[in-house]
């Protein structure tokens, strides 16, 4: 890869404590896994529910600490998540998770830079700005989700992700709630965002058609295992894995 890394995982190993039912035993969720994500790419990361995604992205966020193996940021040890504060950011499948629906948007836009520290004047310029980068107007700061569409209200999720310019965001599900044209302006929104901003992505989805248009890469996760990593070209004509091609025969 010619891209510098955002994030690396190297073996990375996550153990589960057992239940009180599993016999006092625990099981590996992600099972040494190694993946590099490039400033300015995205990759993407499918596989049935259950086989590891949700966990490996919490790692990649600092949400969750491997039982083993390591997690670099930029190249150097991750840290701890106050250090890397504004500089990963999430979007989730529903908008409302990260919208109050009691706070008008530009307010929960601007919050991840009260949380910086960033005077009143540089919050407003800020959320001017990043709504028109999502393509909306700035009377969309003073409206509440619940006057938005669903389209709008992942707008404003993606305006509050890139308020602090985060070098490294977790797409997760982030379009399977939209509507299919809905679906197309915010993938097309998200390459635009990435060419102007910089920042490196992994995408989470069960879509395999939205992936293949966002993703330069596709990396399959099978019970806790990285299967296959390849370009998406050639994940998506010839698949090397026997998962990779079920997965393909599912959709086809």
């Amino acid at each position: 890869m010619t891209m510098d890394p955002v994030v690396q995982l190297k073996d990375i190993v996550v153990t589960y404590a057992a239940g009180p039912f599993k016999g006092g035993t625990g099981f590996d969720a992600v099972r040494k896994v190694s993946l590099d994500i490039g400033a300015g790419e995205t990759v993407g990361l499918v596989g049935e529910s259950g086989s590891g995604k949700t966990t490996l992205g919490r790692v990649c966020l600092g949400l969750l600490k491997p039982t083993r193996g390591a997690m670099l940021f930029g190249g150097e040890p991750f840290g701890s998540l106050r250090e890397r504060r504004g500089q990963l950011s999430v979007v989730l499948q529903q908008p409302e998770w990260a919208l109050n629906p009691r706070i008008r948007c530009g307010r929960s836009i601007e919050e991840p830079l009260l949380v910086l520290g960033r005077p009143a004047s540089d919050r407003r310029d800020r959320v001017k700005a990043i709504l028109d980068s999502v393509g909306l107007d700035s009377s969309f700061a003073e409206r509440y989700p619940g006057q938005l569409s669903g389209g709008q209200r992942q707008r404003v999720a993606i305006a509050r992700a890139l308020i602090t310019e985060p070098r490294f965001i977790l797409f997760d599900e982030a379009v399977s709630a939209l509507d299919v044209s809905v679906q197309a302006q915010v993938l097309n929104l998200i390459l635009d965002l990435q060419q102007r901003h910089g920042f490196g992505a992994l995408f989470i989805s069960h879509d395999l058609a939205a992936t293949r248009y966002v993703c330069r890469r596709i990396a399959v996760m099978y019970k806790g295992e990285l299967v296959e990593v390849a370009p998406s070209e050639r994940f998506y004509g010839t698949p090397e894995h026997p998962y990779s091609r079920n997965l393909l025969s599912a959709v086809a």
